[in-house]
């Protein structure tokens, strides 16, 4: 396949080396004149992916016209808030023999789309069958070193789903597919919000029993909100569920964690933002998930004390003793 990657973060350069490595002819796209000159130059994702080398096959290209031109399947792989900017600039392409795939794990503020959904309202020419997502256990940094690893697919469209499964399976990328679009979106994307609480407990000082804790009911609680918006339950039960969830609360490479142990150390959101360079998907769609479970009368008990933690300045005690002191009810 000719397939375009459109971000050139440690992700999108990730899925750019399994591509290649899979025989097919990879464009990656950066938004950065002078930073896609470096990719090119010195084969190296400095700030993203430092130490793994770009494979030189791998044509790099600013101009995304270029970039998407002739293209079979196009990778977004940029941050979920930052999308709608980028797509924009091609809004009129046509779609009738190639897919999209999204590799973003997001809620956008304000119109509060997942990132499938921002395809369908941004794109000028695109049916549901054009649209693929996928989310799983899958830190770039493993994949880039061939650290077996396996993930989800989910489409509108068996055959298109099939292409995305078989176009990145290899000896140490598997991928399972799936017909619930939905769930494995809303899996990937509360599992950051997840993280941040995770990341809270850690700098809090709290131990193994809290954190397992949160990582238990807060899959009830994307459950819970995946099924209001049609998703089948099973599909939490696997890889862009109960996976992503365990390596992103768990992880060192979690960037959500990251900042959730920050702010329970005593820095505030602010301060941990701007000494980060990579984004962490999870602050973003806090806001937004805080904002649809209130609209559509959804209780998120964990993910609303984390919206206070992040945004209202709570302290992250203070918001355990909140879950804690709750009345008391069935675990079903």
């Amino acid at each position: 396949m000719n397939i375009c990657i459109l971000g050139s973060g440690g992700w999108g350069t990730a899925l750019g080396i399994i591509l290649h490595n899979n025989r097919h002819k990879v464009t990656l796209w950066e938004y950065d004149k002078e930073y896609a000159h470096t990719l090119s130059e010195f084969r190296e994702n400095f700030y993203y992916l430092p130490k793994i080398k770009i494979p030189e096959k791998i044509t790099i290209s600013s101009d995304i016209h270029e970039a998407v031109e002739g293209k079979d399947l196009i990778v977004v792989a940029t941050p979920t808030q930052y999308i709608r900017g980028v797509i924009e600039h091609i809004k009129d392409i046509d779609f009738t023999n190639r897919v999209i795939l999204s590799v973003s794990k997001g809620i956008e503020n304000h119109t509060l789309m997942t990132v499938s959904q921002i395809f369908q309202n941004v794109f000028n020419n695109i049916e549901k069958r054009n649209i693929t997502v996928l989310s799983g256990p899958s830190h770039a940094e493993e994949v880039a070193k061939h650290i077996p690893t396996a993930v989800a697919a989910a489409g509108f469209d068996e055959k298109n789903t099939e292409k995305i499964q078989k176009a990145f399976s290899n000896r140490y990328f598997r991928v399972y597919k799936s017909g619930d679009v939905a769930g494995v979106e809303l899996g990937g994307a509360l599992k950051n919000v997840i993280a941040i609480a995770a990341g809270i407990a850690d700098g809090a000082g709290f131990g193994d029993n809290t954190k397992a804790a949160i990582m238990t009911r807060g899959l009830r609680e994307i459950t819970r909100f995946g099924m209001r918006f049609g998703a089948e339950e099973h599909t939490f039960m696997g890889l862009s569920g109960i996976g992503d969830l365990i390596v992103t609360c768990m992880s060192k490479h979690s960037r959500n964690r990251f900042v959730g142990e920050e702010i329970g150390k005593g820095k505030k959101l602010k301060q941990v933002l701007a000494e980060m360079k990579m984004v962490a998907e999870g602050v973003a769609t806090t806001e937004s998930t805080h904002e649809l479970a209130h609209k559509l009368g959804v209780e998120l008990p964990i993910i609303e004390q984390v919206y206070k933690v992040l945004f209202l300045g709570k302290d992250p005690h203070h918001a355990t003793e909140k879950l804690m002191t709750r009345n008391l009810k069935d675990e079903k």
